[in-house]
């Protein structure tokens, strides 16, 4: 028999985790840690729903953290196997993980400190994992490029296609062969969007039995990016213009890359005022220079100006931010200042630090060009609440809020619906399963799917098993 259990990023977008179960073998897609509120996220985190020691393989789509973020806590508890991924996909990791290693420890301290002060009511923090185990994390990575065939178990086969997402993200195709029972699955990992800046598109795999399929943004639509351009442009010359700053909270892959670029554009249009641009991440900074190593994953466009004397990641006002006590000047100067900082979703990090800095100012403003999940810091901006909680302690929102999902990465609606077609056209797809999504937009995108005729669509709640 052919199972997959769906025991994250069911219903919800963070804490990605199948598990594809033959008779012989058990090999799990993807090891994200859940992200939301605190004490749930830690809960679910510690307890990762799935026994290391049934595990065959780990096959990891892509480096963004709640995907990749619980594999050093896997192996901690005792995973020894082998972790395949594409070898961009594997240089990112390295960066991130450790990154995410540091950033655990680091709040654990603010946090702990705090409560140790009497100014936060939390519980005391632990860190998850610790670098060592992000070291023997990255021991058990095995390299798989895009379009070659690797046997993963005793049962399974895996090739990667190029999922246009972020660097190295691939769609994973999975040939199961269960006691001569062949069935061929796709799992998208993030699904990227068509005619992105940096990245090539999508690709569209053939001969699916089941497709599991992201849904982030089942239920809408993307703007253009040149109308995000023009947005982005917009806000800092209105904010530049009242003497405040603004801070872009950006996931350290790929969205503050495109950020930077955007940034290149509209100032190499003279449509940016000049004051300082901090990419203040050191995360980031590994990131930039991660995308250098892998041309083979960048679009014709990308790769010609890497290689040429024009970086899209480089321009005159733009300033790398390492040290922490240069990223605590950023806050303490009072002229204008674009400031870029990861998490993506307001819960760790050295963007805390400048929400914490700069959320009660009202000349200045918060710009958010990611998905926020629910029960994060950054969905609670996003919603406008009055106040918000940064580091335990409750301060007032008056800072302006301005969202621009048109930069993200993933794919919308209609991008979602072009390439289940295009599965279904290129092969005998029978069952859609939607994964990686808040149920508003599954349900949506779920009734869409049936009125094109898709026999078959699955919506899994979390720890639900479905035979293939």
């Amino acid at each position: 028999m052919i199972e997959v259990e769906f025991i994250g990023a069911a219903r919800t977008v963070t804490g990605s985790k199948h598990l594809v179960r033959t008779d012989g073998t058990h090999v799990l897609l993807d090891c994200g840690l859940f992200q939301g509120r605190r004490r749930e996220s830690i809960e679910r985190n510690r307890h990762l729903g799935v026994d290391p020691s049934e595990v065959q393989a780990v096959v990891l789509s892509h480096a963004h953290i709640d995907h990749s973020g619980a594999l050093p806590l896997l192996v901690k508890q005792g995973y020894s196997g082998p972790i395949f991924a594409t070898p961009a996909t594997r240089d990112l990791c390295a960066a991130m993980l450790m990154d995410a290693a540091m950033i655990q420890a680091a709040d654990a301290r603010h946090v702990n400190r705090a409560i140790e002060q009497g100014h936060s009511t939390m519980d005391p923090v632990e860190p998850l994992y610790g670098e060592e185990d992000v070291v023997r994390a990255l021991s058990q990575f095995v390299l798989v490029p895009y379009h070659r065939r690797y046997r993963v178990a005793s049962t399974v086969d895996v090739e990667f296609l190029d999922a246009g997402h972020v660097l190295g993200s691939a769609i994973t195709i999975l040939d199961v062969d269960d006691a001569g029972r062949r069935r061929r699955l796709a799992f998208t990992g993030d699904l990227g969007r068509k005619s992105m800046p940096l990245l090539r598109d999508p690709e569209t795999p053939g001969g699916i039995d089941v497709l599991i399929m992201e849904s982030t943004y089942g239920d809408r639509l993307h703007q253009p990016m040149d109308e995000m351009d023009a947005a982005l442009g917009e806000v800092i010359r209105r904010v530049h213009g009242r003497g405040g700053k603004v801070v872009i909270p950006t996931f350290a892959l790929e969205r503050a890359q495109e950020i930077v670029y955007a940034l290149k554009r509209l100032r190499n249009a003279g449509k940016l005022p000049k004051l300082p641009v901090y990419v203040d991440s050191p995360l980031t900074v590994k990131i930039t220079d991660v995308f250098k190593l892998h041309p083979e994953c960048l679009d014709e466009h990308a790769r010609a100006l890497i290689s040429g004397a024009s970086s899209p990641f480089d321009f005159e006002e733009l300033r790398y931010v390492s040290e922490k006590t240069d990223s605590q000047a950023i806050d303490r100067d009072p002229g204008p200042a674009v400031v870029l900082s990861a998490s993506g979703m307001c819960e760790a990090g050295r963007v805390l630090h400048h929400l914490q800095a700069m959320i009660e100012d009202p000349r200045n403003a918060v710009v958010i060009v990611g998905f926020q999940a629910q029960h994060t810091l950054g969905r609670r901006i996003v919603e406008k609440r009055p106040r918000v909680r940064i580091f335990g302690v409750e301060r007032d929102l008056r800072a302006e809020v301005v969202v621009l999902n048109g930069f993200s990465a993933h794919a919308d609606r209609a991008g979602l619906l072009e390439f289940a077609e295009g599965v279904r056209e290129q092969g005998r797809l029978s069952e859609v399963v939607l994964v990686h999504g808040e149920p508003k937009a599954q349900d949506a995108l779920a009734a869409e799917l049936g009125r094109r005729g898709f026999p078959t669509v699955h919506v899994p709640e979390r720890g639900d098993r479905l035979p293939f």
